[in-house]
């Protein structure tokens, strides 16, 4: 009964690698380490350190841990890098989630959760975004989950492997008790931007693109705190555990915040002003995502717990205090 867990030293994963832990559920965990941190995850949770694109070493742990289900989060995540080097992204998206489904399949794994994205809606025609909308990505990074999820689907008709897919949002905040968080030195998440730049670990920020068809002209984005994030992996679990069947859902929660609503909620937490640089659009960058909830209301037995723009940005930015201290 063993769940691996791809990219679980990562932000999102050793948040549910921490919400597997909590329930008692045997965990092991596969991450290269290009930007997941080994200190973010239990140390009583088995690590391997090695790439999801390596079929023999996925094999091997299967068969070790006698694993049942796959949680995918392996990948890599800027939008404005997978513009620079979209064939990077292709390789370590599409081409490591194929080689890794082709391993669960051979090894007889019938669960599978995948960490797709809100980037495959691209400039969404209608908001909030129905999962049945017209999947139009704008950048590399939401073409190569888009083809992972095709793939998936593919895979699952052909093979019996029932799987959720999971299109993320904005995904914000920290683990309430402090074990894990955002982590990434180079992170380009905004409100850990704008929580280094209020501690002066920044010298500004940049909000790029104040011209965007919204109220205040900046970009609005459904943000989603982490820890309820990682507790809808383990109810799309339970889900498939209980004999769902394969389903695609948004994870939001239903509503947006704009760039600018979302500093003014750092300062408020931090008590800082900081310094804001306006700058042009980034390419790939939708005016507007917002998710629409309905069907993972209906489908899972999940319903947020820290729905609150200020509980989120409090949660991130006492991370980032503690990320500092713990530096000196």
């Amino acid at each position: 009964m063993t769940i691996l867990v791809t990219g679980g030293a990562g932000y999102i994963g050793s948040h549910v690698v921490h919400e597997l832990n909590d329930a008692g559920e045997p965990v092991v965990v596969l991450d290269n380490l290009s930007t997941g941190f080994r200190f973010l995850i239990p140390g009583s949770v088995p690590f391997v350190a090695g790439s999801t694109g390596d079929r023999e070493l996925v094999s091997k742990i299967i068969e070790k841990h006698r694993v049942t289900a796959i949680i995918h989060f392996a990948a890599s995540i800027v939008v404005p890098d997978s513009v620079r080097d979209p064939l990077g992204y292709y390789s370590n998206n599409t081409m490591n989630t194929c080689l890794l489904l082709d391993a669960a399949i051979q090894n007889g794994i019938r669960q599978f959760i995948f960490s797709s994205t809100a980037a495959v809606y691209g400039n969404a025609e209608q908001v909030p975004v129905r999962e049945d909308a017209v999947t139009r990505p704008i950048s590399p990074y939401g073409t190569s989950k888009l083809m992972s999820e095709i793939m998936l689907h593919d895979a699952g008709k052909a093979h019996k492997l029932r799987f959720v897919v999971l299109r993320y949002f904005n995904v914000a905040g920290a683990d309430p008790e402090l074990r894990t968080g955002q982590a990434t030195p180079a992170a380009t998440h905004l409100i850990k931007v704008a929580c280094e730049t209020a501690l002066g670990r920044r010298a500004k920020i940049d909000i790029f693109g104040t011209d965007y068809p919204t109220p205040d002209g900046t970009c609005i984005r459904d943000y989603i705190h982490v820890s309820d994030l990682a507790r809808a992996h383990s109810a799309a679990l339970n889900y498939l555990r209980r004999g769902g069947t394969s389903v695609t859902l948004n994870c939001g929660y239903g509503h947006g915040s704009s760039v600018l609503e979302v500093l003014d909620a750092v300062r408020r937490a931090s008590g800082r002003n900081f310094r804001i640089e306006m700058t042009s659009r980034r390419p790939g960058d939708p005016a507007c995502l917002v998710a629409e909830v309905e069907r993972i209301f209906a489908t899972l037995d999940w319903r947020p717990k820290f729905d609150n723009l200020d509980l989120i940005v409090a949660h991130a930015y006492a991370w980032e205090k503690k990320l500092l201290t713990d530096r000196r």
